[in-house]
């Protein structure tokens, strides 16, 4: 793909996102991963154009990257422009094309972390090497901030520097991150672009089921695999109820009013059609969710264990943490019991003031069309980490996407990709953004 006709930040978030891909960071939970490569490959790039970065290692290989630009009035609060840089294991056997290739191909950049979240990594990364090189200060202090372990709960990463490392934040009361400003066409063709202003909390638990434990030929009515698989089957086939959140009730509206449809308060599931691809995260955002992931138990074909485990991975809405805990409780039985593995909050801000107003500004300036929507995201970012310091965090890594291009598909799925258009929008509007903000 010819890219010489693009200027020159827009090449390099297009190469440099190649060259992340080309370098495997990958996350196998458990504390198995290793950013070291891709973390010094970021220090080496911010270095090049004279910017000082530092790496802090939390444990072997575990490395997080971390820089301040200091804006023309550090007397603002300033703002953290972040990213984590581990992905999710890729099996190569089920792609279309190697997952560390960062090949382009029908107009794309494929490989894993294509969209989570090396894209914006990238497009940070040519931001600001654009600015070093023309001499540019934003109008206040940037920090940069490039996080291990994201995608295993970030215990290695921003939890890890929030806890050992606040003073890196200091002044700072803002944040963005990754999964937001992305364009969703709805039925009648406009285009919703997604700001993310609330992300649902996250309770990942161990359910342990106790038993008897003996010869599989032998009646036995305290089998801990029958205990545990009943109660697995009963959050799994459990029917949520729908709870909508202030985000939620505000994303519906827009949505009602871009396409002409009616909205009901009282239940919003109609309007999930007119979302597109979104759809299925959206839906995941009108109620608790609990998924059985993981079982564990047994050793032998002909012996019953005496214990069996599965892992829970369970999601609520804002201020719904307790309605979650309490319905796991009353489904499991009174044989299993429920050990937290990973536990964090949920967020929840306005979708107002100047900063959500550059994020609009900068979205406008690049499609005049553009419909700026809030909207609650199941899954999670960093920004629950910042927000132990009391940093406000928004999801804002801008991408114009094709109608018929299923974005959720790409988070954590075979043959990851991004549009080299939608990139290349995304760091002219991310650039302007934050040259505004």
């Amino acid at each position: 793909m010819d890219i010489s006709y693009l200027s020159r930040i827009e090449q390099e978030a297009i190469s440099i996102c190649q060259d992340l891909i080309r370098i495997p960071s990958v996350n196998f939970g458990d504390g198995k991963g290793d950013e070291a490569a891709v973390a010094a490959y970021v220090v080496a790039s911010l270095a090049e154009v004279g910017i000082q970065a530092t790496m802090y290692e939390s444990a072997p290989g575990r490395c997080n990257v971390m820089a301040r630009l200091e804006g023309t009035n550090s007397q603002r609060p300033g703002l953290v422009v972040h990213g984590h840089i581990d992905v999710v294991p890729a099996n190569a056997d089920d792609w279309s094309v190697d997952p560390f290739s960062g090949e382009i191909r029908d107009g794309m950049i494929w490989g894993r972390g294509a969209v989570d979240m090396k894209n914006m990594d990238a497009m940070i990364l040519a931001t600001v090497r654009e600015w070093a090189r023309t001499g540019y200060k934003p109008p206040r202090d940037i920090v940069l901030a490039f996080f291990a372990d994201e995608e295993a709960g970030s215990i290695y990463g921003s939890h890890w520097l929030v806890n050992n490392h606040p003073e890196l934040f200091a002044g700072c009361t803002e944040a963005i991150s990754e999964v937001g400003g992305f364009s969703v066409t709805v039925g009648n063709g406009k285009r919703l672009y997604m700001i993310e202003t609330a992300e649902k909390g996250i309770h990942w638990m161990r359910l342990t089921a106790n038993g008897r434990a003996g010869h599989g030929s032998v009646m036995n009515d305290e089998n801990a695999l029958t205990r545990l698989t009943e109660a697995v089957a009963a959050i799994g086939k459990f029917q949520w109820p729908q709870r909508y959140s202030t985000t939620v009730k505000a994303l519906f509206k827009r949505v009602a009013e871009a396409t002409g449809k009616t909205y009901d308060e009282k239940d919003l599931r109609p309007l999930l059609s007119e979302v597109g691809f979104a759809a299925r995260m959206i839906g995941a955002t009108l109620q608790n969710t609990a998924n059985p992931t993981m079982l564990e138990a047994g050793y032998k074909a002909n012996v019953i264990p005496g214990s069996a485990s599965a892992v829970i991975d369970g999601r609520f809405i804002p201020g719904f943490e307790d309605e979650l805990n309490a319905t796991i409780e009353s489904l499991i039985g009174p044989h299993v019991t429920i050990e937290t593995i990973t536990r964090d909050k949920a967020l929840e801000v306005p979708f107002e003031g100047d900063l959500v107003d550059a994020m609009c500004a900068a979205i406008l300036k690049e499609d005049s069309e553009a419909i700026p929507v809030p909207y609650l995201m199941s899954g999670g970012t960093d920004n629950k980490a910042l927000a132990e310091l009391g940093i406000i965090g928004y999801g804002f890594s801008p991408l114009k996407l094709d109608a018929d291009f299923d974005f959720m598909a790409m988070f954590h799925g075979v043959d990851e990709r991004v549009p080299v258009d939608g990139l290349t929008f995304g760091v002219r509007t991310l650039k302007d953004f934050l040259e505004n903000c």
